[in-house]
């Protein structure tokens, strides 16, 4: 990626590099020979010299190199082994090919499309806690969101919405608890629209931001050969990258925040009705006991990396660059954030899989139950304790590969086509008027679109204060 952005500027034309040695590069990246890069030294302002330093020097045919057909070796002999011969460069070339925040938004790059992938999961994971913890999705309404109408909260409170108890996707489990009486579920629980969307429109804020750095000229000075101008400015200065990072790390950490304490609840008896830890025979065998402290570990270790590198700065340079963003160790940390939070949620998916062991026979919702069989697929249900970390890696793998996310966006997409209003769900903390009693049913209109277009109505029957 590092070196696929740092052609990228090139080609741009304002670095005043040849072509020659621009196709130099190019046969270079072809052939997947790929200089040893330190991913820390750079301040990230007058670009990440250091880095890309590293990145021109096996390219000269110095220091260190590697490709899939001679593994690490020699610069030069790596280059050799596939035909090419080192660079040597003209002038302006050698501040053209190491001036650039490419460090920063490489790293920057894999951790903004890796949160985007967890988080959407994020939201099916809570979806299936909150079914084993017998939540209700009242707090997910339409009208809700609309009131309070940011994008990410409306898009996550739809996804939920279509993954639980509904006409289209009953739940035997919700079933069973509709006319409990508690009154309101924990904010982990119940504020999943609020949290997990600002962690998405985090995510996108952060990814145009990225996506702008990308495709930017960050040389310096910059070449406009159309007006005969060499300029001397700033455009290497990574404080837009940097901020941007420092934010995402903030906002992707949410996730695990509320992961956490959704596991937490997993696990306590008191809170889930359920066996302690999630195993049978507590005592003789610690279930996910120690699964939760991994979890608690890591997000307490997120607290700590979220702290924003860019907010300090020291003076290099001889007090000429007497202002960097430090976006380098921004984006090494969001990366790590991100790595940890993908750990906390493949946790809580494994506890929320576990628990449904509990409540069988009965039957969760279609896409949750392709969930269920999703994980089962490659980590089998705990009857006592056995080493767990494999299971946990298997499980994170499945969220890498977005497999989660497959195994529920055909019934997402389904949900919306079949309903162009969403189902209304009820639940002791709403009321209607003119209900005459607690559980007296009143008719209620369904649209619905059938697969040729066509509108129709039905009329379906829901108690004015039922609990699902």
């Amino acid at each position: 990626m590092l070196m696929a952005l740092r052609i990228n500027v090139l080609a741009k034309g304002y670095s005043g590099i040849s072509p020659q040695t621009l196709q130099q590069v190019i046969d270079a990246f072809n052939a997947n020979c790929l200089s040893w890069v330190p991913e820390k030294g750079t301040v990230g302002a007058s670009g990440d010299l250091c880095p890309l330093a590293h990145l021109a020097l096996g390219l000269m045919g110095d220091g260190k190199m590697w490709s899939p057909h001679t593994g690490w070796g020699d610069a030069k002999y790596v280059l050799e082994s596939h035909n090419l011969q080192p660079i040597k460069l003209l002038p302006k070339e050698g501040i053209a090919m190491i001036n650039g925040t490419q460090l920063i938004t490489a790293l920057g790059a894999e951790a903004v499309e890796r949160s985007g992938i967890v988080a959407r999961q994020a939201d099916v994971v809570a979806a299936l806690s909150l079914e084993v913890l017998k939540g209700t999705s009242k707090a997910f309404d339409d009208d809700i969101q609309k009131v309070r109408p940011h994008r990410g909260q409306g898009i996550v409170a739809r996804r939920l919405r279509a993954l639980l108890h509904s006409h289209t996707n009953p739940s035997e489990i919700a079933e069973s608890h509709r006319f409990c009486n508690r009154v309101q579920d924990a904010y982990t629980l119940r504020c999943c629209p609020q949290v997990h969307g600002i962690v998405h429109d985090t995510i996108d804020f952060v990814r145009g931001i990225i996506t702008i750095e990308m495709n930017s000229a960050t040389d310096n000075p910059l070449v406009f050969a159309e007006r005969g101008e060499t300029i001397s400015a700033g455009n290497f200065h990574g404080e837009y990258p940097a901020k941007a990072l420092d934010y995402l790390a903030i906002g992707v950490h949410e996730l695990a925040s509320m992961s956490e304490r959704r596991i937490e609840r997993l696990v306590n008896p008191a809170l889930s009705e359920l066996p302690a830890f999630l195993v049978k025979d507590g005592g003789l065998n610690s279930g996910f006991m120690i699964a939760h402290c991994t979890a608690a570990s890591l997000v307490s270790e997120n607290k700590v990396l979220c702290h924003p590198s860019s907010v300090d700065s020291l003076s290099t340079s001889a007090a000429t660059e007497d202002h960097v963003s430090m976006g380098g160790f921004s984006a090494r940390k969001a990366l790590q954030v991100v790595e940890n939070v993908e750990s906390v949620v493949a946790i809580e998916l494994l506890a929320a899989c576990q628990a449904i062991e509990f409540l069988r026979p009965l039957k969760t919702t279609s896409p949750l139950e392709e969930v269920y069989k999703v994980v089962r697929s490659v980590v089998r249900p705990w009857d006592k304790d056995r080493y767990m970390s494999p299971d946990i890696h298997e499980v994170i793998d499945l969220l890498r590969k977005e497999k989660i996310w497959s195994a529920v966006r055909h019934h997402i997409e389904h949900y919306f086509a079949e309903d162009d209003i969403p189902n209304e769900v009820f639940s002791p903390t709403s009321s209607k008027v003119g209900c005459s009693g607690p559980h007296t049913p009143t008719p209620k209109r369904r649209r619905r679109t059938s697969l040729n277009g066509n509108s129709k109505t039905e009329i379906g029957r829901a108690s004015c204060r039922e609990r699902v």
